[in-house]
């Protein structure tokens, strides 16, 4: 079959490679229909190389059709429509019953310490081949897929893999009270749905985004924008009579722009030897802080910043002597795809479709040209915010 695969930092190519098979009673083999860039792919691209190996395939934004079930397999039979959750879970260990399928206890990956293994998301969780391809085998399938109906586009399901869940924690993880004011940082695919969330559940939500054709779209969904800059936080606080937003949801991570010393940093990081790069990422901070930080300055006193943006620095500065004089509270982690799904479901197949999910897509592509899609979606060219493959 032929998958995208990584050959290296900042480059990625279609090849061929073995189709997958069944390995165990619970897999799935889904032939795959559409499947997303996300920006944490992004990292992968750029900041977390020393992780990849040439040939890793890619992707964890897919859904499909079931070609074949494992025996254990009861609630799949070829032919349903399935989407796939970015992290593989089981269903039955205590995380999983306890709403924390990211941390789920049968995937979790021991050698590197770290929560449940994860579709095309490098050594760090799990190197399981990933879903920018033509067909995936799915773990546990008696329990991850989502199988939704026949009858609406892809658009329509494709995003409940990650970005919509993903956005749907970090608002509820967020803690927006009652007629408060949530601020989002950043604009991207997690960004804009963060936003739309916000409004739907029916908080006053204030956008901050540097690129005008993202805050554009987040306009079009009744959401207030403004530039990021230097004042963002006097900006903030302005408009919410000089306390600062209840709540803020950084939907950027480690690549923020802006951020000298942390690109200094993962460029260095980058050019040593993958052990050495390793080790570096293990014990320093790497990551771009000035969204996180003008996230701390901005949400008022005890207010709650909810991160979904990934962070990937074991030592990175943070303001403690600040967060903890303003009392800030704050939630984050990888999102727990199946926990959120079933409220989510009824909601993306609403004719009314209260959260644009088929606004958001500007490009695309067969898995054909997806090193281009790459390159030009890690620029923000052509105004692209997501980019949808077809394998």
């Amino acid at each position: 079959m032929k998958a995208l695969t990584w050959q290296g930092k900042r480059s990625v190519s279609v090849e061929e490679v073995p189709d997958p098979r069944i390995e165990d009673t619970t897999d799935a083999i889904v032939r795959i229909t559409s499947t997303a860039i996300c920006g944490s792919d992004l990292h992968l691209y750029e900041v977390l190389g020393p992780y990849m190996h040439k040939g890793d395939v890619l992707g964890h934004e897919p859904m499909g059709i079931v070609e074949a079930v494992g025996s254990s397999v009861a609630n799949l039979k070829p032919g349903d429509r399935v989407v796939i959750p970015f992290n593989i879970s089981c269903g039955h260990c205590w995380m999983c019953n306890h709403g924390l399928q990211s941390q789920c206890e049968t995937t979790q990956v021991h050698e590197q310490g770290t929560g449940a293994a994860l579709f095309g998301f490098s050594a760090l969780y799990g190197s399981v081949p990933g879903g920018q391809a033509e067909y995936l085998r799915v773990p546990h399938a008696d329990y991850g897929p989502v199988k939704v109906g026949a009858e609406l586009p892809d658009e329509r399901y494709l995003y409940l893999s990650d970005i919509l869940p993903t956005a749907w924690q970090g608002v509820r993880y967020a803690d927006v009270p009652d007629g408060g004011t949530l601020a989002v940082f950043g604009l991207g695919p997690v960004g804009q749905f963060a936003s739309r969330i916000g409004k739907y559940l029916g908080h006053r939500v204030i956008a901050v985004e540097p690129v005008p054709e993202r805050r554009a779209m987040a306009e079009r969904h009744g959401i207030e924008t403004i530039d990021f800059t230097k004042e963002t936080g006097d900006v903030l606080r302005e408009m919410t009579n000089g306390r600062g937003p209840d709540a803020v949801v950084d939907a950027v991570g480690m690549e923020a722009h802006n951020s000298p010393l942390g690109a200094f940093a993962q460029h260095a990081v980058g050019l040593l030897p993958d052990p050495v790069a390793r080790k570096a990422m293990e014990t320093a901070g790497v990551d771009r802080l000035t969204v996180l930080h003008a996230c701390i300055d901005s949400v008022r006193r005890g207010g709650t910043v909810s991160l979904s943006g990934v962070y990937g620095g074991t030592a990175s500065p943070m303001p403690l002597l600040t967060m903890f004089d303003k009392q800030i509270q704050t939630r984050m982690g990888q999102c727990n795809v199946r926990r959120w799904t079933d409220e989510l479901l009824p909601i993306v197949e609403d004719p009314s479709d209260p959260l644009g999910v088929m606004d958001l897509k500007t490009h695309e592509v067969p898995l054909t040209e997806a090193p281009n899609a790459y390159k030009i979606f890690q620029k923000k060219e052509d105004s692209c915010i997501k980019v949808v493959l077809k394998p």
